[in-house]
């Protein structure tokens, strides 16, 4: 657990996709110890699809964000940033209705007190526009940025059709990774899970193995993702992946059910599969091998929203 954040503050975290120390992530420790580079935490909020009616599958559908909002809001000790990554409304074939959608969902993640939130599209918001309308909110859906001596990616592999990130997103990334130093420890938000998870179900990405060859270069990678609506943690080679839960409704493991169907909503179990996940991976980043068993030491907490 990192200094000074005890257990309690991350049972105050109701419903939220998961939660991230710097000092989890594969590298942090062997930075200079600079106060700009102190140890910090982050927040994944994942696939909220905002319009999204079902009261079989969520009746509380309409509040779970707002109730996400507020957890983050009522924590002692503040992330220093916030990411959805995806799906951040339900999909809908009135292009006006799914700008309203967006308008509304930003609305509710504006109420979210802390210094910077950012976003990244899921199929539901991009992918019958190639991502119009997205990018009207938003902004555009591929960028980088720095956090005390962590690079940050941010990749888009919904707009495009047939699952993919294309030749010019992959260009792009090749170049950013070129200027980094091969010791910086890399941070990649993407929705739909970069490896091949399982295709049946669109839980991949079609050219995700080229974006995973061009990371592969580099030793400390960590990659966060949404689309599957659930916990899910796997390695390629040496670069971790970790998916988190949905906000709305869970979903079923890879092949476990006939088809990709939701979950319903269980009343005995009211937001069941709406939990939240610690990352807490800090003998990694202190030197141990990253070998397939290291994912234990990430730990879920299926503890549900509050009603009220």
């Amino acid at each position: 657990m990192a200094r000074g954040m005890e257990r309690m503050d991350f049972i105050k975290l109701l419903g939220l996709g998961g939660i991230a120390f710097a000092s989890g992530l594969k590298g942090f420790a062997g930075m200079v110890a600079e106060p700009s580079q102190r140890d910090f935490y982050f927040v994944q909020l994942s696939d909220t699809h905002w319009g999204f009616k079902g009261p079989d599958l969520n009746p509380d559908a309409a509040g779970t964000l707002e109730k996400a909002v507020a957890a983050v809001n009522g924590l002692d000790r503040k992330p220093d940033f916030v990411m959805f990554t995806g799906d951040l409304t339900h999909t809908t074939d009135d292009p006006a209705e799914r700008r309203a959608r967006m308008a509304q969902f930003k609305t509710i993640a504006g109420g979210l007190k802390v210094r910077q939130v950012r976003f990244i599209p899921g199929e539901h918001d991009a992918s019958l526009d190639q991502g119009a309308a997205y990018r009207e909110y938003f902004g555009e859906p591929t960028y980088a940025f720095e956090h005390k001596g962590i690079h940050f990616i941010a990749l888009d592999n919904v707009s495009a059709p047939g699952s993919t990130l294309g030749p010019a997103q992959l260009a792009w990334l090749a170049d950013d990774l070129r200027g980094l130093k091969p010791e910086t420890p890399v941070v990649v938000f993407a929705h739909r899970p970069l490896f091949s998870l399982y295709e049946d179900w669109d839980w991949f990405t079609a050219d995700g193995d080229q974006a995973i060859a061009l990371l592969a270069a580099h030793p400390n990678v960590t990659v966060f993702y949404g689309h599957i609506h659930q916990e899910h943690h796997q390695t390629t080679g040496a670069i971790t992946h970790h998916a988190a839960k949905s906000l709305i409704f869970p979903l079923p493991a890879p092949g476990s059910a006939p088809k990709r169907a939701p979950i319903p909503w269980n009343p005995a179990r009211p937001y069941g599969g709406l939990g939240l996940r610690e990352v807490d991976v800090r003998s990694w980043a202190a030197g141990a091998s990253a070998a397939p068993g290291a994912q234990e030491l990430i730990t879920e907490y299926p503890v549900p929203v509050r009603r009220g």
